[in-house]
């Protein structure tokens, strides 16, 4: 019953620093509402109860879920624990007050999913935004969302999550501080959700640009875009925005992402 089960992901975080960082990142207030997605044995919900107002666990796994009523849900009066999955439970209108954060260490498999839940698309956002969302990831990916402009990591999901949110990467944790230890790394981060300075007039259009974009990273971005124009557009627009016609998808900030979608989105 107790053994980490491979069909749902599961790997139990057993260090302690780790544990303490995530917390420590949730910035937690009394008043706090979290939400808590796959607290398997509840060693990171133990930690986080006696700090909050209440918190929310959606656990698919049956038997964890016994073991989390008898050990949490007898002791702590905070505590509701929903049986399911996440990713097709509707069961946030149901509560008598939504989670302001999210604190979770994910199952990676499906972190894309999990992402877009709580943050939304870029042509959709989330219309409920959380004040915070603090997740556990693989390292790999953790690096990408946090990723800046030219680096090896920066890439469309760089650009999709840090449209909707600020992004911090807080910690890397080793594989060792699991069991049993995932095959890869993983890292802490915090992302605060927010709209930028410049917004898309035109999201589904930004969407749209950024998968033709990085569709080939060795490509400069105006043959990589001239799918959807003629270069000689490209090349119009480009300039006007003073980036180099010789510039790459990674090169661009998300700013001027923006910029270009919404000089595309007037032709």
């Amino acid at each position: 019953m107790n053994s980490p089960r491979k069909r749902f992901g599961q790997h139990w975080l057993r260090c302690q620093s780790t544990l303490n960082s995530i917390v420590q990142a949730g910035d937690l207030q009394k008043s706090d509402h979290i939400l808590e997605i796959g607290p398997g044995k509840g060693v990171l919900t133990k930690k986080l109860l006696p700090l909050v107002e209440n918190l929310v666990a959606v656990e698919i796994d049956r038997d964890l879920c016994i073991i989390l009523r008898n050990e949490l849900g007898k002791k702590f009066d905070n505590f509701l624990l929903i049986e399911g999955d996440i990713l097709s439970l509707d069961f946030l209108s149901s509560l008598s007050a939504a989670p302001n954060k999210v604190i979770a260490n994910i199952p990676y498999n499906i972190t894309g999913p999990i992402l877009e839940l709580l943050l939304g698309k870029i042509g959709k956002p989330n219309p409920n935004p959380y004040q915070s969302i603090v997740l556990l990831i693989q390292k790999e990916v953790a690096e990408r969302i946090v990723a800046s402009p030219g680096s090896k990591a920066y890439a469309a999901l760089s650009l999709k999550v840090q449209y909707l949110a600020n992004c911090e990467l807080i910690c890397h944790v080793p594989s060792e501080a699991f069991y049993p230890p995932p095959k890869v790394d993983s890292a802490v981060i915090k992302l605060t959700p927010r709209l930028p300075n410049v917004t898309a007039n035109s999201p589904q259009l930004l969407d749209t640009l950024l998968k033709l974009g990085f569709a080939s990273r060795r490509k400069m971005l105006r043959n990589n875009l001239k799918a959807y124009l003629d270069l000689s557009q490209i090349d119009l627009i480009l300039k006007e925005l003073e980036v180099s016609p010789l510039s790459r998808a990674e090169e661009l900030t998300l700013e001027q992402w923006i910029n270009l979608s919404n000089l595309v989105g007037k032709i």
